[in-house]
């Protein structure tokens, strides 16, 4: 934000920032004919695809005033994009411009009063937002005048010998946003110095007295130094910097294996672990899961931070004040000495180390290497700059290691709670090992990182050693070294695809590979995943599309990350490259790219659409295409573009620790991760059996589904890239330490702690009454609530995951099936008519499987449906299942020694009964398991039968949240049959990342709480859904409104309850039940088919008006609906079943909302004043508003809104006709 003169002579406060496509429309109004003489014809939109840089300013009232676009290639075609280092280096004699430093305007337009200040200003936000850039150029045709407003900032290029078309013209860096000199402190620096300090943190001042920076300066030595760097004298930024480093330390806490340890190389170094250790390690693999873009991708790298702290939030602005010796705590000090600045007196400045290093005493077992060097780095103690100057930080470096010529690494450690500053863009993160508790983290820079140039070229076959060296240790080595070989013999794979291979290279040392080929399943990738919310599509041709193959790169040089992938897009003449990740090819080696260092953290993960289930054989020849339609195997999908090219990310490192892989912790996850603009680098999931993965066994469902995740959509999302996964149960919870405590002992500390454990089934707890006294369920006088304490015999499941399922059905088929015995199902749940179907489909005759149901708790049955509950009941006669109705468990083996269940007792209404059992599979009354609520309660979390929470997912401590059917809202709303548990848990996980990320996003506004809250519980509109396949072969989908459980019956009863519609019959095996409400909307689905059916198309129907159906209740009523199925199968439909429909549905709606005519209202305005009775009608309501509308113009837009739907999806939607189709 600055404030400029216009030519008015008014001044006035103008915001420069990223151009956005939706702009495009606003730029082009301010090109002119002098516009078009120096740049030519300029289509704005398809220059934002491709620009690197694009910058907008703004006034007060958002009106663009100025605009400019930067390419990594020259203007008007003047060279080959990916040669234009050779031809300027011959045509204007001189070596200093290279890719790194240099860029080209392509575009410069302004309104005429802004022209001169907003050239200006442009210009100085470009080279302050890229600090690598020094030069930018401009060519204009010779016969063009540059504008005065740019012969301000640019400056002609003089050569006299070459003859050309085009004038040159360049800025340089100097002249608009210096380099910073910086020079060795001095004690006159002090009054600079202090308000900046001062101004991001006061506790300096009030713990060293008024006068600490100067005695800092003052007591300088060989080990420590200060420096800063000034402006026109003034200086405006400081660093203190120490040789003295606890290495060792480091080494015990960070996995600095990549960097030698930061040692100096020693012949007697200790790199690799004896061989019994390396035995031991692997196996404790399978209690950590590394899940990081650079973790995962590594196989020396372990697990992101779990640190152990207790750490205040600080968050006084982003950039500036990094005061380490502050935020370290003394007993846990790595680089920290006693007294990093020395009080009032002190005229030395040592530093020294804690003896206690900050580990876990379990952990202590993995191996370090063993290294004899000398340290070889210095860490940075203090550091603070002016915000105007936060980007040129990094003009510290090349100083400071000049001070210290005989150490390779600059190290600095970071909060996990500040975000991360300017000067770690330049620094690689350290991955902690897992068994650290430090509540820092470790950013390392080589002075290697400060050599130029760094030199990206096609690779050739002379490099083949240089990449050998530098790949040796990696898992894929050999994978890329054939793509390499097959680069430099043919150019293409054998099927065919042209394959390119990239280097960087430093000092004629190879550092970096990548490879790609192109991508030709573009079109399936179009149609499957949303790369349209970042590129426009049409802009892109086929061949400018690449798919990353390979990416290693020398952690030396990680900051170049970014610019290596910019290389790749110019001198391959690509404009976007994907990279995708496929778990389930793990064990193939053809996962990843398992890189030095990943180039994940660049890129951004893109959301998978929702696909329609096509019905082909009807559609026929209409049918969409094969590439669109075809199954391919799943895979998460990463995308970088040259917009993305100079776009940071927000980096956080706050620990955000997730307990329990439930849909709503799920949820949250995909809603963290999945922000493009966003990189998290320390979230954990503390979970029992990991992220559900795709990888356990589907042959068998003994669970009904949520329709939230299945196996395709946990592959897509690729959690497992971006989370640390905890393999345990949370135990206890330590506020004041901020800490997790898991069964096994061990601790994973948090910033953020978000609770999403839901409810589970739990082991029934017999009555342990004598069923010989014939006592009914009413005669019971024990608690039914009472928790099982005892061992848990061996044929007892209890199913409440995959991993349940999977050992349920081993055990099954290695024990029972081809075994006589009977089988108990205990409960009342889908889950346990779908336990049954599913014993049914394993071969178990029905005579063997015993379904007891314990009492319903309400009046209400899991069906609650009168028509699906009797053809379930039917089913189960016929398959010779025998039922019990109102069960109670009081014995197991007569209340002997239960292991194994030989037989179980149960009480009913009437007499009880005892049946002989092989397996007991228990489905009974789920519940907050106890440790859960053990470790809930020991923590002092308010806790009234559920975890309470209020309208934010706030617990009574302000770091920790919850959510999902584990929590229920506090009294004071008033809501006590109102909780989580009835809402849609993937919905109630996106509101809850959607709360938290205010904090972490600097793009969303951060709400401060009302003073006097309303105390209204939050609604959350996304429909309940279940599905499943029930006895009888009956696939099952209930698609409802969330609410509170009332018999159908009795909402039935209700006046405003709407219509009901059934087509079909259970026992023909097509029942569809569709219940609109009073404004004619389906709030209601039910379908009990023995055919299958494409439950996720009619999931989409929910919420949708008759209207949109087809006219669907003219239609009934005109007997035209006889078969829902067939009526929802039909082509009309597929349109509704699109993943954009709800998008088209929004746009009509703002067209109906604005006027169409300034003397005639809008449709929303017509409607209000017709139900104010404003207008005296003549015919009915509807036919008024209708003729009307016609009247005001509102035909016209909304028929092209529907046209441009279907055009603009018509590789979805090709059963439509379309104008110029026919």
């Amino acid at each position: 934000m600055s404030a400029v003169a216009s030519l008015s002579s008014t001044e006035e406060v103008i915001t420069s920032r990223r151009t956005e496509s939706l702009d495009a429309h606003e730029i082009s109004k301010l090109i002119t004919p002098s516009t078009t003489g120096m740049f030519g014809r300029i289509n704005v939109l398809y220059l934002l695809e491709k620009s690197n840089l694009a910058v907008t300013l703004e006034n007060d009232n958002k009106e663009i005033v100025a605009h400019a676009a930067f390419l990594d290639y020259p203007n008007h075609s003047l060279a080959d994009p990916a040669e234009w280092v050779p031809w300027i280096q011959s045509n204007y004699k001189s070596n200093e411009y290279t890719p790194l430093n240099t860029l080209f305007m392509h575009l410069f337009v302004a309104q005429a009063d802004y022209a001169l200040e907003g050239a200006k200003e442009i210009i100085r936000t470009v080279f302050n937002a890229v600090p690598e850039l020094h030069y930018i150029f401009l060519f204009i045709p010779s016969t063009v005048s540059l504008e005065s407003s740019l012969e301000a900032v640019f400056e002609p290029v003089l050569d006299p010998e070459t003859v050309c078309q085009y004038t040159a013209f360049i800025a340089h860096r100097h002249l608009h946003f210096p380099v910073l000199r910086v020079r060795k402190a001095r004690v006159e620096d002090h009054d600079d110095l202090i308000p900046l300090f001062t101004q991001y943190n006061s506790d300096l001042t009030a713990m060293y007295g008024d006068y600490f920076l100067a005695e800092l300066i003052e007591a300088q030595n060989e080990q420590n130094h200060a420096v800063v760097c000034e402006v026109r004298g003034k200086a405006v930024g400081f660093m203190s910097v120490c040789s003295d480093v606890n290495v060792e330390m480091l080494n015990q806490c960070f996995n600095l294996k990549p960097f030698h340890g930061l040692y100096v190389p020693d012949p007697a170094d200790l790199l690799e672990p004896p061989p019994e250790l390396e035995a031991e390690s692997a196996k404790k693999q399978h209690s950590t899961v590394p899940q990081s873009p650079e973790a995962g991708l590594s196989e020396e790298k372990e697990c992101k931070n779990e640190a152990e702290s207790d750490k205040k939030k600080n968050q006084d602005g982003w950039m500036t004040l990094h005061l380490l010796t502050n935020m370290l705590n003394k007993k846990e000090a790595i680089i920290t000495p006693d007294a990093d600045i020395p009080a009032k007196g002190d005229t030395t400045y040592n530093l020294k180390y804690s003896s206690g290093i900050c580990m876990e005493e379990a952990d202590k077992k993995i191996f370090h290497p063993v290294y004899k060097g000398s340290s070889n780095a210095f860490c940075i103690q203090l550091f603070v700059i002016d915000e105007k100057y936060e980007m040129r930080s990094q003009d510290f470096l090349p100083f400071v290691f000049k001070l210290f010529p005989n150490r390779d690494f600059c190290v600095i450690t970071v909060p996990n709670m500040v975000p991360e500053f300017p000067l770690l863009q330049s620094f690689a993160r350290v991955i902690p090992y897992h068994s650290s508790t430090l509540p820092q983290d470790l950013y390392v820079f080589h002075r290697s990182g400060l050599i130029s140039p760094f030199i990206i070229r096609k690779a050739k076959s002379i490099d083949k050693p240089g990449v050998e060296c530098l790949i040796s240790k990696l898992r894929l080595n050999t994978s890329i070294l054939e793509n390499l070989n097959i680069f430099n013999e043919a150019r293409r794979h054998l099927e065919g695809t042209p394959v390119q291979a990239f280097v960087a290279e430093v000092m004629d040392q190879i550092v970096g590979i990548a490879i790609i080929k192109n991508e030709e399943d573009i079109n399936y990738i179009r149609s499957h995943y949303n790369i349209e919310d970042f590129i426009y599509f049409s802009y892109h041709t086929q061949e400018e599309h690449g798919r990353l193959l390979h990416f290693a790169l020398n952690p030396i040089f990680h900051h170049h990350r970014k610019h290596f992938l910019k290389e790749i897009l110019r001198l391959s003449y690509k404009s976007c490259i994907y990279h995708t990740v496929n778990h389930q090819q793990e064990q193939d080696k053809n996962a990843y790219a398992h890189s030095l260092t990943s180039a994940l953290n660049c890129m951004v993960p893109v959301c998978a659409r929702r696909q329609i289930v096509y019905p082909l054989e009807e559609l026929g020849i209409n049918a969409p295409s094969r590439q669109v339609s075809k199954d391919q195997v799943t895979y998460a999908l990463y995308h970088f573009n040259r917009k993305l090219t100079l776009e940071p990310k927000v980096t956080i490192n706050a620990r955000i620790v997730i307990v329990g892989a439930s849909d709503t912790g799920i949820a949250f996850l995909e809603k963290l991760i999945f922000r493009p603009h966003l990189k998290f680098n320390n979230i954990t999931l503390i979970s029992t059996h990991g992220i559900p993965t795709s990888d356990n066994c589907d042959r068998h469902v003994f669970l009904a589904n949520s329709h939230c995740y299945n196996d395709k959509d946990y592959a897509l999302l690729s959690l497992q890239s971006w989370v640390n996964v905890v393999i345990g149960k949370m135990k206890r919870i330590d506020r004041a330490a901020k800490h997790v405590v898991l069964s096994e002992g061990r601790k994973v500390p948090y910033d953020h702690l978000i609770l999403c454990t839901g409810e589970q089934y739990q082991v029934c707890n017999p009555t342990g009454v004598d069923i010989n006294k014939l006592l009914t369920n009413r005669e019971l006088s024990v608690n039914l609530n009472q928790i099982y304490t005892g061992q848990v015999p061996s044929n007892l499941f209890t199913i409440n995951d995959k991993e349940d399922c999977l050992n349920a059905y081993i055990w099954l088929q290695e024990n029972f099936t081809d075994r006589e015995g009977n089988v108990i199902v205990y409960g009342n749940t889908l889950d346990a008519y779908t336990t049954v179907e599913a014993l049914l489909s394993l071969g178990v005759m029905g005579s063997r499987i015993h379904l007891a149901e314990p009492p319903l708790e309400t009046n209400v049955t899991c069906f609650n449906n009168f028509t699906v509950e009797s053809a379930v009941d039917e089913a189960l006669k016929k398959s010779g299942v025998t039922v019990y109705k109102n069960c109670i468990l009081a014995q197991w083996n007569d209340g002997n020694n239960p292991e194994p269940i030989m037989s179980a007792s149960f009480t009913t209404d009437t007499k009880p009964f005892k049946l002989p059992c092989s397996v007991f599979i228990n489905f009974y009354k789920k519940k907050v398991p106890y440790e859960t609520f053990k470790a809930i309660n020991d923590a002092c979390l308010v806790y009234d039968g559920k975890l309470v929470i209020d309208s934010n997912f706030h617990t009574n401590d302000p770091a920790i949240r919850a959510a999902g059917p584990l929590t229920k809202f506090a009294q004071c709303y008033y809501a006590d049959g109102w909780s989580h548990s009835i809402f849609n848990s993937k919905e109630v996980g996106y509101q809850l990342a959607t709360i938290l990320l205010p904090f972490f996003d600097p793009t969303l506004p951060v709400e401060d709480p009302p003073e006097d809250p309303e105390r209204l519980i939050p609604m959350y509109p996304v429909p309940k859904i279940q599905g499943c396949k029930l006895p009888g072969g009956y696939y099952y989908l209930h698609v409802a409104k969330p609410g509170l459980s009332t018999p159908l019956a009795a909402q039935m009863s209700h006046a405003k309850y709407g219509t009901e519609i059934i087509t079909g019959s259970a026992q023909t095996g097509n029942y569809f039940r569709l219940h609109l409400n009073q404004y004619s909307m389906v709030e209601t689905i039910t379908c009990l088919s023995t055919e299958p059916f494409p439950s996720s198309n009619y999931i989409c129907l929910y919420g949708q008006h008759e209207q949109l159906l087809n006219r669907f209740c003219d239609r009934l009523e005109d007997g035209l609906i006889t078969n829902l199925y067939s009526y929802f199968k039909e082509p009309w439909c597929l349109a509704i079943y699109h993943d954009r429909f709800n998008d088209f549905k929004s746009e009509v709606h703002q067209i109906m909302s604005a006027r169409q005519m300034e003397d005639s209202p809008s449709v929303t305005e017509l409607i209000q004043q017709v139900m104010e009775e404003e207008h005296d009608l003549l015919s009915e309501p509807k036919e008024f508003i209708r003729m009307k509308a016609l009247k005001c113009g509102f035909k016209r837009p909304v028929e092209k809104c529907v046209l441009n739907y279907l055009k603009y999806n018509s590789y979805h939607l090709s059963m439509y006709a379309r104008p110029g189709l026919i």
